[in-house]
């Protein structure tokens, strides 16, 4: 692939899969190995940009790139950190449509590795599960710490709440700003990114638009 088509790649945010592109040895190594390395590549980085790893102020830079992408941004990558999804039989036999909106997604743009923001809305329709409500905030913040494609992250959700939950009835809302647009290539600092996935009962437009009837609520 050619300069000009990696360039192309990115700027259209192509995703090749709903699975993050991982190699089948991705987890042979222990997190402490993997900062380590990560720590002497950034060093040959920062050298090549000519900066001086001997002063106070960057010689811990590289170790503390290496464990913040390991631990932090990048956790999600590994299926160990995945949150445990407490189930509860809707005993109540609530049937109606369940809203955990506003939730903070703070992601990486896997074509530029710079920061996606905004917020997910979700919304089911349980059967006989039902979820505790943090477990949901936990399973964004899971899929998004990892380099991603909007589009991608919001698949990856839908379709793990309608495994865990065992319906079809899921809707997932993004809106998201793309560091890659506001502060390179076009530098557009007002735009944003809405990506929009639903199964089941939300095929039928009546739902969504109650759907997107409660996301205008707030709490005073």
């Amino acid at each position: 692939m050619n300069k000009e088509e990696i360039e192309i790649l990115g700027n259209n945010h192509v995703s090749t899969s709903v699975e993050t592109p991982l190699r089948k040895n991705a987890f042979e190594t222990t997190d402490t190995e993997k900062i380590d390395r990560i720590k002497g590549h950034f060093e040959k980085i920062m050298g090549e940009l000519g900066l001086d790893l001997t002063d106070d102020s960057l010689s811990g830079t590289p170790y503390r790139f290496a464990k913040m992408y390991v631990k932090e941004l990048f956790y999600g990558l590994n299926p160990s950190n995945k949150p445990k999804l407490s189930t509860f039989q809707n005993k109540y036999g609530y049937k109606k449509m369940l809203v955990e909106q506003n939730i903070n997604v703070d992601s990486s743009c896997e074509h530029h590795f710079l920061p996606i923001t905004g917020f997910a809305h979700i919304a089911y329709i349980p059967n006989e599960k039902v979820i505790g409500l943090s477990k949901i905030n936990r399973l964004v913040d899971y899929f998004a710490h990892r380099p991603q494609v909007q589009e991608r992250l919001c698949l990856q959700i839908l379709k793990e709440l309608q495994n865990t939950l065992d319906v079809k009835d899921v809707i997932v809302m993004l809106s998201a700003k793309h560091l890659c647009v506001s502060s390179r290539g076009i530098k557009d600092k007002s735009s944003y990114t809405t990506t929009l996935e639903y199964d089941g009962c939300f095929n039928d437009i009546d739902y969504r638009t109650e759907f997107f009837e409660c996301l205008k609520s707030k709490i005073h």
